[in-house]
């Protein structure tokens, strides 16, 4: 009797999870780049931080959509690496190549301030910065043209102490890449639409975040978040302690997943899910229920019958309306339903897994995730 009670609950969480997410897969829809913002005539100039390490498929495409903006004003890009033998330098001196008149500087700087090398890195890189908006984003992303425009438009609004962008994901070297990519656009993206929709997220993500000078310098500069893994989602929680909010516009980037090997898959991904349980449990635990395909399997197993085969049915339509919906700019849905199993068994292994990792793997270091996200070497 406990267990069919057990079943039948957890079948009900299979469907409302099933539910939510497909409200996450229709909020999408506002989250889609629009038609091209035209710059202002207050257009301000503009320092973009770009931390590099190593080189990534496409990793010139991806610098140059940045180069490529409709902005009249300057543009100042700091390209660091932290290694004088790094592959990525590579690439920036090839976008320095094509694009002559633009401002772009390579930075080589080894210091380390702390235990995460990213943000040495923006350390490092703020050293040469010359304009008071500061943008940065990490090495995986391209941008629409309207990218600058978005950000200084919503830089621009009232209580707006950062703006940050969500995306959506595109595998670049093979299959490994491509199923990375569609874990971003099943859970990541549907559960951070629902998040904002609701009030309950508020997120800040290394694919963008656009700030004044003047507001970095009151958060403490990059020095604050020195050995913090998660540093964006504490730089926004830092701009919002201050009493200002972080902007979300409607603009969708890419993120060039770049994973050649189920290794690399697994690392990433659990590096990821052991951060978020790692500063916020409670918040990670309750989100099983973004999980539905999981659950219903879990209900079957428990006691076969026809709770569990509804909310599996349920699961599997919601979950492939999903897939179609985030296809929209992709045009893979079949092969996105096909893989579907796949991919949520796997996010459902790794999200346990998140509970239980302390140690991660990244950029080359080991390191250990203490309390709060804070970062040690091992």
């Amino acid at each position: 009797m406990a267990l069919e009670i057990i079943a039948v609950c957890v079948s009900l969480a299979a469907i409302a999870g099933s539910i939510l997410l497909l409200w996450g897969a229709m909020l999408i829809g506002r989250y889609r780049t629009a038609p091209h913002t035209a710059a202002p005539f207050d257009a301000s100039a503009v320092t973009l931080l770009k931390p590099l390490y190593g080189a990534e498929p496409r990793l010139f495409e991806n610098l140059a959509t940045f180069i490529e903006q409709d902005w009249p004003a300057p543009v100042q890009m700091l390209c660091g690496v932290q290694r004088a033998d790094d592959p990525a330098i590579a690439a920036v001196e090839a976008l320095k190549a094509r694009y002559p008149d633009a401002d772009i500087e390579l930075v080589v700087d080894p210091t380390v301030h702390g235990s995460n090398a990213k943000v040495s890195n923006l350390i490092n890189l703020m050293r040469r910065a010359r304009h008071d908006r500061i943008v940065l984003s990490d090495s995986d992303m391209a941008v629409p043209r309207s990218y600058l425009a978005t950000l200084h438009h919503g830089l621009e609004q009232p209580g707006v102490g950062a703006v940050s962008c969500l995306y959506r994901g595109r595998g670049d070297a093979g299959f490994w890449s491509r199923l990375a990519a569609l874990g971003t656009d099943l859970h990541f993206l549907p559960a951070a639409a629902i998040g904002i929709a609701s009030g309950m997220g508020h997120p800040c993500m290394g694919s963008t975040i656009a700030m004044r000078r003047e507001m970095l310098n009151a958060l403490g500069g990059f020095e604050a978040f020195a050995d913090i893994l998660a540093d964006d989602h504490a730089i926004g929680a830092a701009v919002r302690a201050r009493g200002k909010r972080v902007a979300i516009p409607p603009m969708l980037l890419t993120h060039c997943f770049t994973e050649e090997a189920p290794g690399a898959l697994l690392r990433h991904e659990l590096r990821w899910n052991a951060t978020i349980a790692g500063i916020d449990p409670g918040g990670a635990a309750g989100s099983i229920i973004l999980h539905p395909l999981a659950l219903a399997l879990v209900s079957l197993i428990c006691v076969p019958g026809w709770p569990g085969t509804v909310a599996l049915l349920f699961a599997l339509a919601a979950r492939g309306i999903v897939a179609v919906r985030t296809a929209r700019d992709t045009g893979d849905a079949l092969a996105r339903i096909a893989l579907i199993p796949v991919r949520d068994t796997l996010s459902f292994a790794l999200f346990l897994g998140g509970f239980v990792t302390r140690s991660v793997e990244w950029r080359g270091a080991a390191l250990k995730i203490t309390r709060g996200g804070r970062l040690a070497g091992k």
